[in-house]
């Protein structure tokens, strides 16, 4: 009801300031109650400004909105909180879900605080940094011989044989209402006065319909006046919603939210067969939320860049250095494709603009090892330690 969220923010009762978490927006959250949601701090995560980056780029304003620093170490920590306070509400016995590495482990995360069985089938090449913290957290995990498309699949059937609760992206409506939460969050870290654009990670493409549905929620409640613009950022070759939206652009295609024009949308989708990137948690043959996201960055007047593998490891090195945050592959892919929209044009350079930081770089230390190389390697002699290092 967006007549009583408005009459909510009008009274000041709206966000809720007693809280900290994903819960101080409980108002649009499709549960409630607090007995449902596991006893954990999801959400409240550090928005940095990193002046110095700006002036380096040439933009006016950057910030980092760091969910590196959630329960498990991702953003989809804010999906799963919301789906499994959705499944306890609703009795179920059984959560399960599909993943790359990170929704699996946020959900088995939030279903070990709550005591709720949790199965998750992932790729067998997932990260074995990811697939280990699905097993500490309790979870049966199914590791398929075969791509995430595979393991989404087979997840599909048996939940459906099964009557299991199904997390998956794309096909559970509830993980967009737990993500939009960190849009939320940003424009309420600025102060209500929303950023230029927002650049977001997309592999399936529901972090960055979230992302839209939370803005154009804020914009339709007079939290902000005006809507960001939503910048795709994916690796050049897992970028099946990037060549999406490039096809409509070149087909002249109207950016306005036309019924018509978005009843063609799914014929229009694109895939990657064999897609393959070091950035894991975004590698998707066929986006599974590909429709909403494309129609999101559409109605933001968005645009999509894509980089490759070797820029998106430079930028695990220069987040570090630069902005200290630890980021994995499929995160840092948004300081590289904000290098790149700045360079060509796509990003003006009057931008205020947030990179979203979704994953830690903790979940894949071989891919952050192969981009800062080995250390310094003496023998344990003072005289060595001065040669080597240049003393």
């Amino acid at each position: 009801d967006r007549e009583h969220l408005r009459r909510e923010v009008r009274e000041g009762r709206f966000p809720d300031r007693a809280r900290s978490d994903i819960r101080r927006y409980a108002a649009v959250l499709p549960v409630a109650e607090e007995q449902f949601f596991p006893p954990l701090r999801v959400g409240g995560t550090p928005l940095y400004a990193r002046p110095h980056l700006a002036a380096a780029l040439g933009i006016s304003e950057l910030f980092f909105k760091d969910d590196g620093l959630n329960p498990s170490g991702s953003l989809k920590d804010r999906a799963s909180a919301v789906a499994l306070a959705v499944a306890r509400a609703r009795g179920v016995s059984m959560v399960a879900g599909a993943s790359t590495g990170n929704a699996g482990s946020s959900m088995a995360c939030m279903a070990a605080a709550t005591g709720t069985p949790c199965t998750i089938f992932v790729p067998a090449a997932a990260p074995e940094a990811k697939i280990a913290q699905l097993l500490v957290f309790g979870a049966r995990v199914v590791a398929v011989r075969g791509s995430y498309d595979d393991a989404f699949d087979l997840c599909l059937k048996l939940c459906g044989k099964y009557g299991w609760f199904n997390r998956n992206t794309g096909y559970n409506p509830f993980t967009r209402e737990g993500k939009k939460t960190v849009a939320y969050e940003i424009c309420e870290q600025l102060r209500w006065e929303p950023p230029d654009w927002i650049v977001v990670p997309v592999g399936d493409g529901n972090i960055i319909s979230a992302v839209g549905k939370g803005l154009e929620e804020m914009l339709a409640t007079g939290l902000i006046r005006r809507m960001p613009r939503l910048l795709c950022a994916q690796a050049a070759t897992s970028d099946a919603i990037s060549r999406t939206l490039w096809k409509i652009g070149r087909s002249g295609a109207e950016r306005t939210s036309g019924a018509a024009t978005w009843r063609e949308l799914p014929g229009l989708m694109e895939s990657v067969p064999g897609a393959h990137t070091v950035a894991d948690s975004i590698c998707v043959d066929r986006p599974r939320d590909g429709v909403a996201a494309v129609r999101a960055i559409l109605e933001s007047g968005g645009a999509a860049v894509t980089v490759d593998d070797g820029a998106i490891l430079q930028a695990i090195a220069e987040l570090g250095r630069k902005a200290a945050i630890f980021a994995e592959p499929a995160a840092a892919v948004t300081w590289a494709c904000l290098r790149k929209a700045v360079d060509t044009g796509v990003v003006e350079k009057s931008a205020r603009v947030v990179c979203l930081i979704t994953g830690s770089g903790l979940k894949d230390v071989a891919s952050a090892q192969h981009a800062v190389g080995k250390p310094l390697q003496v023998e344990p002699d003072v005289e060595a330690v001065e040669k080597c290092l240049g003393l």
